[in-house]
């Protein structure tokens, strides 16, 4: 169903940037500018100023960055922003980053689509225009991603690995699951390299994130 306004016609969809890099904020909102039925109503360099922006003004879509500098992240400015206002704010990532624990984490935050930096501009306007009434967008190459994740096996973990990986997801540190697991450090570590391997992974939160997807933890 279109959104109409009884007076002046269709009701362009409302759009809030959050980019901490200028120049390419500065680049959306003259790409936006250009897109018929568009309209950008505020940007923010930051997790927690998108927060307090979408608030105030009550966007049909927020365009996210993942990678912030500094402060709230992306992924956590998502999970905010769709929970303070009830899902009726949508979250469309704009990124550079395609991993399979960037996606994941995004989506559980309640990311409404995933698009690539790389995107074409009426690829662009046509993902804002339905994640605007809550349809799912994503980037060619991330929906190859989310496809062949979940046509391939669930990663085999070891009894100790899963161990670990169950400590990680608590938040303790290598010494702390050593101590707990009575384990050097260096044994946990190495621990760590072969299961950040089989998740695909190069970080905790990666880890973490995929573990979750695959429901490897408890």
């Amino acid at each position: 169903m279109t959104r109409t306004d009884h007076q002046e016609g269709p009701v362009p969809v409302r759009v809030v940037l959050c980019d901490d890099h200028a120049v390419v904020r500065a680049g959306l909102l003259a790409l936006l500018g250009s897109a018929p039925g568009i309209e950008v109503v505020g940007e923010a360099g930051g997790g927690e100023e998108a927060v307090a922006l979408a608030a105030k003004t009550t966007p049909d879509v927020v365009l996210m960055d993942l990678q912030l500098g500094g402060g709230m992240d992306g992924v956590e400015a998502t999970r905010r922003i769709t929970a303070d206002s009830g899902g009726a704010v949508h979250v469309l990532v704009l990124t550079t980053y395609d991993t399979d624990a960037d996606i994941t984490r995004a989506v559980e935050a309640g990311a409404t689509g995933y698009l690539l930096k790389a995107e074409r501009p009426d690829g662009l306007f046509a993902a804002v225009r339905d994640a605007a009434v809550g349809r799912t967008v994503l980037s060619a190459p991330v929906a190859h991603r989310v496809m062949a994740r979940m046509r391939s096996p669930r990663p085999v973990l070891t009894d100790r690995q899963l161990d670990i990986l169950g400590r990680l997801a608590q938040g303790l540190s290598n010494r702390e699951i050593a101590r707990a697991l009575f384990l050097s450090e260096a044994t946990v570590k190495t621990h760590l390299g072969r299961i950040y391997a089989k998740l695909g992974v190069e970080t905790r939160a990666g880890a973490v994130a995929v573990a979750k997807e695959q429901r490897l933890l408890p």
